[in-house]
């Protein structure tokens, strides 16, 4: 039977691949989960000289805004003895909710630097900025859901480890991370692969899954 955490992980990681896969799919090469590779794709465009310049400048400064509000807000929350955890869930609902809402009413993009392409993407931004944030805060004890390379890293490092021969208390522990990294890297992939079929077959509403499986997850847990 999968445990509360087993799940937990297996929806966030689902929605970091599933929304980054169509977020890049529908504006042009944007990442709206793993923003730092709009590096890479912003020097990409500039050297091809297609659209996205602006929405790739703007993903980093907007996701560590979004963090640093979520910190706040979770913070203040906290002190009022208010179930942070819970509300910073509903509010990555919202965002993926309304990244859903204005990509199907304004979308295809063609021009992903266009005011509703950015505040699309924005909105896209905002739940994958609220989910890293919570991730570090209040889902420390789980692998990341957005970056699968530390995770393939941590991964490989145990299994040769475990091939080596860990001492018997340590291999314990050393199994049980490497399960948990796999789940999370399965879970992702899925969502990417996913994410690519429905979203040849049904454009932007694909965006309307992701919003479910945020609400399930908001639904899982109730404390904190």
């Amino acid at each position: 039977m999968i445990n509360k955490s087993s799940a937990i992980s297996a929806l966030l990681s689902f929605n970091g691949g599933f929304v980054d896969t169509a977020g890049f799919l529908g504006l042009q090469g944007l990442f709206t989960a793993h923003v730092t590779g709009n590096f890479v794709t912003l020097a990409a465009t500039l050297l091809s000289g297609t659209h996205g310049v602006i929405a790739k400048l703007l993903a980093l400064p907007e996701f560590m805004i979004v963090i640093a509000a979520a910190r706040l807000i979770g913070a203040a929350l906290r002190a009022r003895g208010l179930p942070a955890r819970q509300v910073l869930l509903i509010a990555k609902v919202i965002c993926l909710f309304a990244f859903f809402i204005l990509a199907v009413a304004f979308g295809p993009f063609p021009d992903s630097d266009a005011p509703a392409a950015l505040w699309t993407a924005f909105a896209g931004i905002a739940g994958m900025a609220i989910q890293n944030g919570m991730q570090r805060v209040h889902f420390s004890n789980l692998p990341p859901t957005t970056l699968m390379t530390g995770n393939t890293t941590q991964a490989v490092l145990d299994g040769v480890d475990l091939l080596r021969g860990t001492p018997g208390p340590d291999a314990a522990a050393v199994r049980a991370r490497l399960s948990r990294t796999l789940w999370s890297i399965f879970w992702f992939a899925l969502g990417c692969a996913l994410a690519a079929g429905l979203y040849y077959l049904a454009g932007f509403w694909c965006l309307a899954l992701p919003v479910a499986v945020g609400a399930a997850t908001a639904m899982l847990r109730q404390d904190g």
